[in-house]
Protein backbone atom coordinates (compact mmCIF):
# COMPACT_ATOMS: atom_id res chain seq x y z
CA UNK A 1 0.00 0.00 0.00
CA UNK A 2 1.58 3.39 -0.87
CA UNK A 3 1.91 5.80 1.92
CA UNK A 4 -0.17 8.93 1.98
CA UNK A 5 0.49 11.79 4.18
CA UNK A 6 -1.68 15.46 5.42
CA UNK A 7 -0.15 18.20 6.23
CA UNK A 8 -2.50 20.65 8.47
CA UNK A 9 -1.27 24.07 8.65
CA UNK A 10 -2.93 26.23 11.27
CA UNK A 11 -1.70 29.69 9.86
CA UNK A 12 -2.92 32.03 12.89
CA UNK A 13 -2.63 29.12 15.76
CA UNK A 14 -1.90 30.92 18.57
CA UNK A 15 -3.87 34.04 17.86
CA UNK A 16 -6.65 31.48 17.05
CA UNK A 17 -6.39 29.91 20.62
CA UNK A 18 -6.57 33.19 22.06
CA UNK A 19 -9.76 34.52 19.99
CA UNK A 20 -11.48 31.32 21.32
CA UNK A 21 -11.83 32.68 24.95
CA UNK A 22 -11.89 36.04 23.74
CA UNK A 23 -14.39 36.07 20.99
CA UNK A 24 -14.40 39.74 20.38
CA UNK A 25 -10.79 39.82 19.17
CA UNK A 26 -11.07 37.88 16.07
CA UNK A 27 -13.00 40.82 14.74
CA UNK A 28 -9.87 43.12 15.68
CA UNK A 29 -6.02 43.00 14.54
CA UNK A 30 -4.20 40.96 17.46
CA UNK A 31 -0.89 40.52 18.01
CA UNK A 32 1.50 38.52 20.29
CA UNK A 33 4.71 39.99 21.91
CA UNK A 34 7.52 38.15 23.11
CA UNK A 35 10.93 40.47 24.10
CA UNK A 36 14.29 39.41 22.21
CA UNK A 37 17.40 41.56 22.38
CA UNK A 38 16.19 44.79 24.64
CA UNK A 39 12.70 44.81 22.18
CA UNK A 40 9.64 43.64 21.93
CA UNK A 41 8.84 41.28 18.89
CA UNK A 42 5.71 40.43 16.83
CA UNK A 43 5.91 36.57 17.30
CA UNK A 44 2.27 35.94 16.28
CA UNK A 45 -0.39 37.87 14.09
CA UNK A 46 -4.28 37.25 13.08
CA UNK A 47 -6.17 37.49 10.04
CA UNK A 48 -6.97 40.70 11.03
CA UNK A 49 -3.51 41.98 11.88
CA UNK A 50 -2.27 40.48 8.45
CA UNK A 51 -4.99 42.25 6.13
CA UNK A 52 -3.29 45.46 8.23
CA UNK A 53 0.13 44.96 6.64
CA UNK A 54 1.64 43.62 9.86
CA UNK A 55 4.30 40.49 9.96
CA UNK A 56 5.91 37.88 12.57
CA UNK A 57 9.36 39.19 13.21
CA UNK A 58 8.17 43.25 13.61
CA UNK A 59 9.15 44.99 16.14
CA UNK A 60 6.02 46.05 18.46
CA UNK A 61 6.56 49.64 18.25
CA UNK A 62 6.77 49.80 14.54
CA UNK A 63 3.07 47.60 14.59
CA UNK A 64 1.41 50.33 16.84
CA UNK A 65 2.38 53.22 14.63
CA UNK A 66 1.14 50.92 11.59
CA UNK A 67 -2.00 49.99 13.38
CA UNK A 68 -2.80 52.65 16.34
CA UNK A 69 -5.93 50.07 17.46
CA UNK A 70 -3.64 47.10 18.08
CA UNK A 71 -4.63 44.54 20.68
CA UNK A 72 -1.33 43.10 21.79
CA UNK A 73 -0.78 39.85 24.25
CA UNK A 74 1.72 38.29 26.02
CA UNK A 75 2.93 35.09 23.80
CA UNK A 76 3.11 31.86 26.29
CA UNK A 77 5.08 29.13 23.69
CA UNK A 78 4.76 26.54 26.55
CA UNK A 79 1.09 26.84 27.10
CA UNK A 80 0.66 26.78 23.19
CA UNK A 81 2.48 23.84 22.89
CA UNK A 82 0.75 22.27 24.86
CA UNK A 83 -2.31 23.29 23.29
CA UNK A 84 -1.21 22.10 19.64
CA UNK A 85 -0.32 18.38 21.53
CA UNK A 86 -3.91 18.26 22.79
CA UNK A 87 -5.38 18.88 19.67
CA UNK A 88 -3.45 16.33 18.09
CA UNK A 89 -4.54 13.70 20.33
CA UNK A 90 -8.19 14.82 19.34
CA UNK A 91 -7.10 14.41 15.66
CA UNK A 92 -6.34 10.59 16.49
CA UNK A 93 -10.33 10.29 15.36
CA UNK A 94 -8.99 10.69 11.56
CA UNK A 95 -5.55 8.25 11.75
CA UNK A 96 -3.81 6.58 15.08
CA UNK A 97 -0.52 8.01 13.84
CA UNK A 98 -0.49 12.23 14.38
CA UNK A 99 2.48 13.80 15.12
CA UNK A 100 3.75 17.70 16.23
CA UNK A 101 5.02 19.82 12.83
CA UNK A 102 7.23 22.65 14.56
CA UNK A 103 4.34 25.05 16.77
CA UNK A 104 2.20 25.34 14.02
CA UNK A 105 1.21 22.11 12.50
CA UNK A 106 0.35 18.79 12.71
CA UNK A 107 1.40 15.25 10.44
CA UNK A 108 -0.88 12.51 9.75
CA UNK A 109 0.01 8.63 8.34
CA UNK A 110 -3.25 8.45 6.58
CA UNK A 111 -2.07 5.97 5.13
CA UNK A 112 -5.06 2.93 4.53
CA UNK A 113 -7.53 5.84 6.98
CA UNK A 114 -9.45 7.44 3.58
CA UNK A 115 -11.33 4.71 2.24
CA UNK A 116 -13.37 5.19 5.97
CA UNK A 117 -14.88 8.16 4.28
CA UNK A 118 -15.63 7.03 1.03
CA UNK A 119 -12.47 8.86 -0.75
CA UNK A 120 -9.69 11.08 0.01
CA UNK A 121 -11.19 14.62 -0.91
CA UNK A 122 -13.93 13.43 1.54
CA UNK A 123 -11.85 12.52 4.16
CA UNK A 124 -9.90 15.70 3.53
CA UNK A 125 -12.55 18.01 3.73
CA UNK A 126 -13.84 16.21 6.97
CA UNK A 127 -10.68 17.22 8.89
CA UNK A 128 -10.47 20.78 7.64
CA UNK A 129 -14.01 21.41 8.05
CA UNK A 130 -14.18 19.78 11.69
CA UNK A 131 -11.04 22.08 12.62
CA UNK A 132 -12.34 24.96 11.32
CA UNK A 133 -15.81 24.31 13.65
CA UNK A 134 -13.55 24.18 16.64
CA UNK A 135 -12.48 27.72 15.95
CA UNK A 136 -9.32 27.58 13.94
CA UNK A 137 -8.07 28.74 10.74
CA UNK A 138 -6.70 25.61 9.01
CA UNK A 139 -5.01 24.90 5.24
CA UNK A 140 -4.25 21.19 4.63
CA UNK A 141 -3.02 18.87 1.60
CA UNK A 142 -2.40 15.52 1.24
CA UNK A 143 0.66 13.84 -0.73
CA UNK A 144 2.89 10.54 -1.29
CA UNK A 145 5.27 12.81 1.53
CA UNK A 146 5.07 14.41 4.53
CA UNK A 147 7.32 17.13 2.37
CA UNK A 148 5.02 17.66 -0.15
CA UNK A 149 2.00 17.30 1.88
CA UNK A 150 3.38 20.57 3.84
CA UNK A 151 4.39 22.30 0.96
CA UNK A 152 1.08 22.18 -0.51
CA UNK A 153 -0.71 23.39 1.99
CA UNK A 154 1.73 26.39 2.51
CA UNK A 155 2.39 27.37 -0.95
CA UNK A 156 0.01 26.13 -2.85
CA UNK A 157 -3.13 28.52 -2.80
CA UNK A 158 -5.70 25.27 -3.62
CA UNK A 159 -4.19 22.75 -1.43
CA UNK A 160 -5.95 19.79 -1.41
CA UNK A 161 -5.02 16.45 -2.28
CA UNK A 162 -2.36 15.56 -4.59
CA UNK A 163 -3.10 12.24 -6.67
CA UNK A 164 -0.63 9.59 -5.91
CA UNK A 165 2.68 9.75 -7.66
CA UNK A 166 1.53 13.32 -8.84
CA UNK A 167 3.57 15.00 -5.91
CA UNK A 168 6.66 15.99 -7.82
CA UNK A 169 5.07 17.60 -10.57
CA UNK A 170 2.77 19.46 -7.80
CA UNK A 171 6.00 20.70 -6.35
CA UNK A 172 7.65 22.29 -9.29
CA UNK A 173 6.00 25.10 -9.87
CA UNK A 174 6.22 26.49 -5.91
CA UNK A 175 9.11 28.38 -4.31
CA UNK A 176 12.16 26.81 -2.94
CA UNK A 177 11.16 27.78 0.45
CA UNK A 178 8.53 25.26 0.45
CA UNK A 179 11.03 22.33 0.88
CA UNK A 180 11.73 23.85 4.19
CA UNK A 181 15.19 24.99 3.39
CA UNK A 182 16.74 27.68 6.18
CA UNK A 183 16.39 31.55 5.05
CA UNK A 184 20.18 32.03 4.12
CA UNK A 185 19.62 29.07 1.69
CA UNK A 186 16.59 30.89 -0.07
CA UNK A 187 18.08 34.20 -0.25
CA UNK A 188 20.85 32.67 -2.04
CA UNK A 189 18.76 30.54 -4.43
CA UNK A 190 16.58 33.71 -5.37
CA UNK A 191 19.94 35.89 -6.14
CA UNK A 192 20.87 33.20 -8.54
CA UNK A 193 17.24 33.34 -10.04
CA UNK A 194 16.27 30.26 -8.94
CA UNK A 195 12.56 31.24 -7.92
CA UNK A 196 10.62 27.85 -8.47
CA UNK A 197 11.61 24.36 -7.56
CA UNK A 198 11.75 23.37 -11.23
CA UNK A 199 14.17 25.32 -12.21
CA UNK A 200 16.97 23.65 -10.12
CA UNK A 201 15.15 20.39 -9.78
CA UNK A 202 17.05 19.05 -12.28
CA UNK A 203 20.75 20.26 -11.56
CA UNK A 204 23.75 17.85 -11.68
CA UNK A 205 24.04 17.03 -7.30
CA UNK A 206 27.23 17.58 -7.07
CA UNK A 207 27.30 21.18 -8.20
CA UNK A 208 24.19 21.32 -5.54
CA UNK A 209 25.50 19.97 -2.97
CA UNK A 210 29.12 21.86 -3.44
CA UNK A 211 26.82 25.44 -3.99
CA UNK A 212 24.31 24.88 -1.14
CA UNK A 213 25.44 21.84 1.02
CA UNK A 214 23.78 18.44 2.14
CA UNK A 215 20.96 19.33 3.97
CA UNK A 216 19.78 21.39 0.79
CA UNK A 217 19.61 18.01 -1.09
CA UNK A 218 18.47 16.19 2.06
CA UNK A 219 15.08 18.62 2.37
CA UNK A 220 14.59 17.81 -1.31
CA UNK A 221 14.74 14.61 -1.39
CA UNK A 222 11.93 14.34 1.57
CA UNK A 223 9.90 16.19 -0.80
CA UNK A 224 10.22 14.31 -3.49
CA UNK A 225 10.26 10.57 -1.46
CA UNK A 226 14.02 9.67 -2.02
CA UNK A 227 14.48 9.88 1.58
CA UNK A 228 12.19 8.40 4.41
CA UNK A 229 11.14 11.31 6.80
CA UNK A 230 11.11 10.19 9.96
CA UNK A 231 7.81 11.26 11.90
CA UNK A 232 7.51 10.86 16.07
CA UNK A 233 3.90 10.21 16.75
CA UNK A 234 1.84 11.80 19.80
CA UNK A 235 0.86 8.41 20.72
CA UNK A 236 2.51 4.80 20.04
CA UNK A 237 0.55 3.74 17.52
CA UNK A 238 -1.41 0.03 18.26
CA UNK A 239 -0.08 -2.80 15.83
CA UNK A 240 -3.72 -4.66 16.02
CA UNK A 241 -6.35 -1.81 15.74
CA UNK A 242 -9.63 -1.31 13.60
CA UNK A 243 -11.29 1.86 13.45
CA UNK A 244 -15.34 2.95 12.33
CA UNK A 245 -16.03 6.53 11.42
CA UNK A 246 -19.68 7.43 11.51
CA UNK A 247 -21.67 8.85 8.81
CA UNK A 248 -23.97 10.43 11.74
CA UNK A 249 -23.64 10.10 15.76
CA UNK A 250 -24.45 7.26 17.38
CA UNK A 251 -26.25 8.22 20.43
CA UNK A 252 -27.46 4.47 21.33
CA UNK A 253 -26.73 1.11 22.77
CA UNK A 254 -28.00 -0.47 19.84
CA UNK A 255 -25.72 1.53 17.67
CA UNK A 256 -22.50 1.26 19.79
CA UNK A 257 -23.04 -2.89 20.08
CA UNK A 258 -23.77 -2.77 16.23
CA UNK A 259 -20.36 -1.32 15.65
CA UNK A 260 -18.46 -3.24 18.31
CA UNK A 261 -19.25 -6.39 15.96
CA UNK A 262 -18.40 -4.81 12.67
CA UNK A 263 -14.70 -3.51 14.53
CA UNK A 264 -14.73 -7.07 16.59
CA UNK A 265 -15.17 -9.22 13.07
CA UNK A 266 -12.56 -7.62 11.32
CA UNK A 267 -10.11 -7.67 14.16
CA UNK A 268 -10.55 -11.45 14.92
CA UNK A 269 -10.28 -11.97 11.24
CA UNK A 270 -7.17 -10.48 11.02
CA UNK A 271 -6.23 -12.39 14.14
CA UNK A 272 -7.07 -16.06 13.12
CA UNK A 273 -5.05 -15.53 9.91
CA UNK A 274 -2.17 -14.56 11.74
CA UNK A 275 -2.66 -17.56 14.17
CA UNK A 276 -3.37 -15.11 17.32
CA UNK A 277 -5.62 -14.11 20.16
CA UNK A 278 -6.40 -10.82 21.96
CA UNK A 279 -5.51 -11.34 25.80
CA UNK A 280 -6.65 -7.35 26.00
CA UNK A 281 -8.91 -5.05 24.26
CA UNK A 282 -10.22 -1.44 24.40
CA UNK A 283 -12.87 -0.15 22.75
CA UNK A 284 -12.79 3.63 22.31
CA UNK A 285 -15.78 6.25 21.53
CA UNK A 286 -14.63 10.15 20.41
CA UNK A 287 -17.33 11.91 20.92
CA UNK A 288 -18.70 15.01 18.74
CA UNK A 289 -17.59 17.70 22.26
CA UNK A 290 -14.08 15.87 21.98
CA UNK A 291 -14.21 14.05 25.12
CA UNK A 292 -13.86 10.40 24.95
CA UNK A 293 -15.55 7.41 26.26
CA UNK A 294 -13.41 3.76 26.76
CA UNK A 295 -14.55 0.37 28.04
CA UNK A 296 -11.74 -2.92 28.04
CA UNK A 297 -12.03 -6.10 28.40
CA UNK A 298 -9.01 -9.17 29.17
CA UNK A 299 -9.43 -12.72 28.93
CA UNK A 300 -7.52 -15.55 30.61
CA UNK A 301 -5.97 -17.30 27.26
CA UNK A 302 -5.85 -15.86 23.54
CA UNK A 303 -9.00 -15.93 21.92
CA UNK A 304 -10.59 -14.37 18.68
CA UNK A 305 -13.95 -15.32 19.07
CA UNK A 306 -16.39 -13.10 18.27
CA UNK A 307 -19.33 -14.14 20.37
CA UNK A 308 -17.46 -14.25 23.27
CA UNK A 309 -15.61 -11.27 23.04
CA UNK A 310 -18.83 -9.74 22.28
CA UNK A 311 -20.00 -10.99 25.63
CA UNK A 312 -17.32 -9.41 27.64
CA UNK A 313 -18.01 -6.60 26.07
CA UNK A 314 -21.77 -6.10 26.12
CA UNK A 315 -21.56 -6.23 30.19
CA UNK A 316 -19.73 -2.95 29.89
CA UNK A 317 -21.54 -1.08 27.32
CA UNK A 318 -23.95 1.10 29.16
CA UNK A 319 -21.14 2.54 31.27
CA UNK A 320 -20.41 4.29 27.90
CA UNK A 321 -21.97 8.07 27.76
CA UNK A 322 -22.32 8.76 24.21
CA UNK A 323 -24.06 12.56 24.98
CA UNK A 324 -25.02 14.18 21.77
CA UNK A 325 -22.69 10.82 19.66
CA UNK A 326 -19.87 9.30 18.96
CA UNK A 327 -18.43 10.22 15.82
CA UNK A 328 -15.49 7.35 15.56
CA UNK A 329 -15.14 4.02 17.22
CA UNK A 330 -11.52 2.30 17.69
CA UNK A 331 -11.19 -1.13 18.78
CA UNK A 332 -7.19 -1.51 19.77
CA UNK A 333 -5.54 -5.14 21.29
CA UNK A 334 -3.23 -4.15 23.26
CA UNK A 335 -1.60 -7.97 24.26
CA UNK A 336 -1.85 -10.34 22.04
CA UNK A 337 -0.42 -13.79 21.90
CA UNK A 338 0.04 -17.27 19.79
CA UNK A 339 -3.42 -18.75 19.13
CA UNK A 340 -2.59 -21.88 17.06
CA UNK A 341 -5.44 -24.23 15.35
CA UNK A 342 -4.26 -27.35 17.09
CA UNK A 343 -4.76 -26.00 20.56
CA UNK A 344 -7.92 -25.24 19.69
CA UNK A 345 -8.59 -28.58 18.81
CA UNK A 346 -7.10 -29.61 21.81
CA UNK A 347 -8.68 -27.26 24.28
CA UNK A 348 -12.28 -28.79 22.30
CA UNK A 349 -11.07 -32.67 23.65
CA UNK A 350 -9.72 -32.15 26.73
CA UNK A 351 -11.10 -31.34 30.15
CA UNK A 352 -9.88 -29.14 33.12
CA UNK A 353 -7.75 -26.11 32.50
CA UNK A 354 -7.49 -26.91 28.90
CA UNK A 355 -11.57 -26.95 28.72
CA UNK A 356 -12.24 -23.79 26.51
CA UNK A 357 -15.61 -23.61 27.76
CA UNK A 358 -13.66 -22.92 31.66
CA UNK A 359 -12.02 -20.18 30.07
CA UNK A 360 -14.64 -18.43 28.68
CA UNK A 361 -17.01 -18.69 31.68
CA UNK A 362 -13.79 -17.18 33.66
CA UNK A 363 -13.57 -13.97 31.20
CA UNK A 364 -17.32 -13.92 32.07
CA UNK A 365 -16.96 -13.63 35.33
CA UNK A 366 -13.74 -11.64 35.32
CA UNK A 367 -15.08 -8.96 33.42
CA UNK A 368 -18.48 -8.39 35.19
CA UNK A 369 -17.08 -9.34 38.79
CA UNK A 370 -13.48 -7.48 38.43
CA UNK A 371 -10.17 -9.30 38.18
CA UNK A 372 -9.61 -8.97 41.89
CA UNK A 373 -11.94 -11.70 42.50
CA UNK A 374 -11.20 -14.19 40.72
CA UNK A 375 -7.30 -16.23 41.23
CA UNK A 376 -4.85 -18.32 40.06
CA UNK A 377 -1.80 -19.72 41.71
CA UNK A 378 1.42 -21.21 40.56
CA UNK A 379 3.95 -23.47 42.95
CA UNK A 380 6.93 -21.43 43.08
CA UNK A 381 10.35 -22.67 43.73
CA UNK A 382 11.02 -21.08 47.68
CA UNK A 383 10.69 -22.83 50.73
CA UNK A 384 9.38 -19.56 52.21
CA UNK A 385 5.80 -20.18 52.57
CA UNK A 386 5.32 -16.41 51.68
CA UNK A 387 7.34 -16.87 48.31
CA UNK A 388 5.72 -20.67 47.75
CA UNK A 389 3.45 -19.45 45.13
CA UNK A 390 2.90 -17.35 42.27
CA UNK A 391 -0.13 -15.48 40.71
CA UNK A 392 -1.24 -15.45 37.26
CA UNK A 393 -4.25 -14.27 34.82
CA UNK A 394 -3.15 -16.90 32.55
CA UNK A 395 -4.92 -20.84 32.02
CA UNK A 396 -2.33 -21.58 30.25
CA UNK A 397 1.05 -20.69 31.80
CA UNK A 398 2.59 -23.60 33.03
CA UNK A 399 4.34 -24.15 36.66
CA UNK A 400 8.01 -24.05 36.81
CA UNK A 401 7.47 -26.38 39.38
CA UNK A 402 5.52 -28.85 41.23
CA UNK A 403 3.59 -28.88 44.67
CA UNK A 404 6.02 -30.57 47.14
CA UNK A 405 3.79 -33.68 48.37
CA UNK A 406 6.33 -34.64 51.25
CA UNK A 407 4.69 -31.32 53.82
CA UNK A 408 1.12 -30.70 54.71
CA UNK A 409 0.32 -27.12 54.28
CA UNK A 410 -2.98 -25.17 55.10
CA UNK A 411 -5.39 -24.57 52.51
CA UNK A 412 -5.58 -21.22 53.20
CA UNK A 413 -2.49 -18.98 53.77
CA UNK A 414 -2.54 -15.77 55.23
CA UNK A 415 -0.93 -12.48 53.23
CA UNK A 416 0.89 -11.52 56.04
CA UNK A 417 1.44 -13.78 59.67
CA UNK A 418 -0.91 -12.52 62.29
CA UNK A 419 0.74 -12.18 65.75
CA UNK A 420 -0.87 -14.45 68.76
CA UNK A 421 -0.68 -15.03 72.39
CA UNK A 422 0.71 -18.66 73.53
CA UNK A 423 1.09 -21.10 76.22
CA UNK A 424 3.96 -23.50 75.43
CA UNK A 425 5.94 -25.77 77.56
CA UNK A 426 9.64 -25.80 76.96
CA UNK A 427 12.10 -26.07 75.44
CA UNK A 428 10.28 -27.10 71.88
CA UNK A 429 6.96 -28.64 72.76
CA UNK A 430 3.55 -27.60 70.87
CA UNK A 431 1.73 -24.74 72.61
CA UNK A 432 -1.08 -25.74 74.98
CA UNK A 433 -3.51 -22.98 74.16
CA UNK A 434 -3.37 -19.36 71.77
CA UNK A 435 -5.70 -16.37 72.41
CA UNK A 436 -6.69 -14.79 68.98
CA UNK A 437 -9.22 -11.95 67.86
CA UNK A 438 -9.98 -11.83 71.99
CA UNK A 439 -11.03 -15.97 72.33
CA UNK A 440 -8.97 -18.36 73.67
CA UNK A 441 -8.53 -21.92 71.91
CA UNK A 442 -7.35 -24.81 73.80
CA UNK A 443 -4.93 -27.24 71.60
CA UNK A 444 -6.48 -30.90 71.99
CA UNK A 445 -3.86 -32.42 69.23
CA UNK A 446 -0.96 -31.08 67.79
CA UNK A 447 2.12 -32.10 64.93
CA UNK A 448 5.21 -30.59 64.70
CA UNK A 449 7.86 -29.07 65.14
CA UNK A 450 8.92 -28.19 61.07
CA UNK A 451 11.15 -25.69 60.59
CA UNK A 452 11.86 -23.81 57.76
CA UNK A 453 15.03 -21.45 57.73
CA UNK A 454 15.33 -18.02 56.16
CA UNK A 455 16.36 -17.93 52.29
CA UNK A 456 19.68 -15.80 53.11
CA UNK A 457 20.07 -14.97 49.22
CA UNK A 458 16.76 -13.21 49.47
CA UNK A 459 16.71 -11.87 52.97
CA UNK A 460 18.16 -12.13 56.37
CA UNK A 461 16.16 -12.98 59.79
CA UNK A 462 15.00 -15.89 62.04
CA UNK A 463 13.86 -18.85 61.01
CA UNK A 464 10.37 -20.23 61.82
CA UNK A 465 9.28 -23.28 63.93
CA UNK A 466 5.78 -24.39 62.60
CA UNK A 467 3.14 -26.81 64.31
CA UNK A 468 0.07 -27.47 62.75
CA UNK A 469 -2.39 -27.55 65.74
CA UNK A 470 -6.35 -28.70 66.40
CA UNK A 471 -8.60 -26.74 69.13
CA UNK A 472 -11.41 -28.30 70.92
CA UNK A 473 -13.97 -26.92 68.50
CA UNK A 474 -11.83 -29.24 65.97
CA UNK A 475 -10.46 -26.46 64.03
CA UNK A 476 -7.23 -26.58 62.53
CA UNK A 477 -4.18 -23.60 62.59
CA UNK A 478 -1.19 -23.37 61.08
CA UNK A 479 1.24 -21.50 63.71
CA UNK A 480 5.18 -21.04 64.29
CA UNK A 481 7.39 -19.46 66.38
CA UNK A 482 9.40 -17.11 65.07
CA UNK A 483 13.37 -17.33 66.63
CA UNK A 484 14.57 -19.85 69.48
CA UNK A 485 12.30 -20.56 72.62
CA UNK A 486 15.49 -19.76 74.75
CA UNK A 487 15.86 -16.12 72.92
CA UNK A 488 13.91 -13.21 74.65
CA UNK A 489 12.71 -12.01 71.26
CA UNK A 490 10.78 -14.88 70.27
CA UNK A 491 6.92 -14.56 69.30
CA UNK A 492 4.03 -16.57 67.80
CA UNK A 493 2.39 -16.35 64.71
CA UNK A 494 -0.70 -17.68 62.81
CA UNK A 495 -0.39 -18.24 59.23
CA UNK A 496 -2.87 -19.95 57.98
CA UNK A 497 -6.32 -22.66 58.05
CA UNK A 498 -7.07 -26.10 57.50
CA UNK A 499 -9.75 -27.56 56.02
Amino acid sequence: MDKRFVSIWFRYFATDWFSLRQPELKRRPLVLRMPSHGRMIVTAINAEAERNGLKRGMVLADARALVPSLEVLDDEPGKISRVLSKLGEWCIRFTPFVAIDSTDGLFFDATGCAHLWGSEEKYLSDIIQKLMIRGYFVRAAMADTPGAAWAIARYEKRGGVIPPSKHIDALLPLPPQALRLEQETVERLHKLGLHQIKQFIRLPRTAMRKRFGPQFLQQLDKAIGQEMEMLEPIQPVEPYQERLPCLEPIVTAVGIEMALKQLLEKLCLRLQQEQKGLRTAVLKGYRVDGKLECISIATSRPSHHVPHLFKLFEIKISSMEPALGIELFVLEAPKVEDHLPQQEKMWEAAGGLHDLRLSELVDRLTNKIGADRIHRYLPAEHHWPERSYQSTDSLQKKPDADWRNDVIRPVQLLPSPLRIEVTAPIPDYPPLLFRHNGKVHSIVKADGPERIEQEWWLQQGQHRDYYRVEDEEGHRYWLFRLGHYHEETYTWFLHGYFA
